[in-house]
């Protein structure tokens, strides 16, 4: 779990300006993307095209956070594979929107869940440890 710590080292410069910790900014992302998810689903349910679109477009947004906040350097193969899977969310998130899919905001919610949960299992004593080797 410590590797993912590295993999996320730049949130910490940001996080510093804020009262959250680094730990806790990533947690927050990744709730937020969910949050949108489940509610451009409902507006694509709704055929509320506008909403969709403006849902979506705030989700890449925040993919596109965690993605940049990720530190190469000290995350290693855990950046990369992050890198990797929120580039095809990403590319994702574009096919659900032109496509009003509702099966592909379920898979990428699915993908979101799957590394909240990891992200949420990182013992308490290690949220704020240095991320240095």
């Amino acid at each position: 779990m410590r590797g993912s710590l590295k993999a996320y080292k730049s949130v910490a410069l940001d996080s510093q300006k804020t009262v959250a910790s680094p730990y806790k900014v990533v947690q927050m992302l990744l709730a937020g993307v969910l949050e949108r998810l489940a509610k451009a689903r409902v507006a694509m349910e709704q055929q509320d095209t506008a909403r969709r679109g403006e849902l979506l477009g705030a989700t890449m947004m925040i993919v596109a956070e965690l993605r940049m906040a990720l530190d190469h350097e000290e995350g290693g193969e855990i950046a990369a594979n992050l890198d990797n899977l929120y580039e095809f969310i990403m590319n994702e998130l574009v096919l659900a929107n032109s496509e009003n899919s509702v099966e592909r905001l379920e898979a990428i919610s699915g993908l979101i869940r799957g590394i909240k949960e990891s992200w949420d299992a990182i013992p308490i004593g290690q949220q704020d440890l240095p991320v240095e080797a």
